[in-house]
């Protein structure tokens, strides 16, 4: 399998830095909360000096949305909707020990992080890139969508859409869940210095995923000299 965000989306966001993590081994059964609260310390201290809505990192998401014709407080990058609950509860939720670590990463680094079970993603393709409007997005609680034509999307090769509005919402179908073993996890920034950031957040995650799972993660920051990150079947990175 191929990841890649399509020259369309790099030429309508050219601000845009992206990275791809890949380890196979994870489960359901690590103790996460020490990470989990460390990452979300430093979210909240930087959250005690004003809300995340100011943040540059939040800031270049919600110029990226209105440029699609989303209304930036309607629809929300991952990242933002998690801090503004963070910010708004003091703690985010508790979902599966994979998911809670990049979520924590995602509120620590201020970006959106996209981790899918890769098992249930249909190769030899994924492409973040305009939906042509048939693509069929399966929701959390189990409806099925389809994202409007223009729509960016992640989608496989068998048309199965596995976002919406880019780094809005995530899809149902490839969750982690109990049985994951095999993730693909995508960080994607728009603001000044991103690139930076992304490799940051990936040393960090990389470095989490080891020390608590027998994995060897594979990283690789995506630009538009080398936009793509390839998987094998048996989940060796090309």
């Amino acid at each position: 399998m191929i990841f890649r965000h399509t020259e369309a989306v790099r030429s309508a966001h050219p601000g845009l830095a992206a990275g791809a993590l890949h380890a196979t081994g994870v489960d359901g059964t690590a103790d996460v909360e020490a990470r989990v609260s460390e990452y979300t310390a430093r979210a909240q201290a930087r959250l005690a000096d004003g809300p995340e809505s100011r943040f540059p990192e939040v800031l270049a998401w919600r110029s990226t949305f209105a440029r699609m014709g989303l209304r930036p407080t309607q629809y929300r990058c991952a990242s933002e909707s998690l801090l503004r609950r963070l910010r708004k509860e003091g703690a985010l939720p508790r979902i599966h020990p994979v998911v809670d670590l990049c979520n924590a990463v995602s509120v620590a680094y201020a970006v959106p992080v996209a981790v899918l079970d890769t098992v249930r993603i249909t190769g030899p393709l994924l492409e973040v890139r305009p939906a042509r409007g048939d693509e069929e997005y399966t929701t959390f609680d189990g409806r099925t969508e389809h994202p409007a034509p223009g729509e960016v999307t992640y989608a496989d090769s068998a048309g199965r859409a596995h976002a919406r509005r880019w780094t809005n919402r995530q899809s149902g179908h490839s969750a982690v869940r109990e049985g994951t073993r095999r993730i693909l996890v995508v960080a994607e920034a728009m603001h000044e210095g991103g690139a930076d950031t992304v490799a940051r957040l990936l040393e960090a995650l990389g470095k989490e995923l080891t020390a608590l799972w027998p994995v060897t993660p594979v990283t690789a920051l995506l630009t538009a000299a080398e936009p793509e990150f390839g998987l094998h079947d048996d989940g060796r990175v090309r």
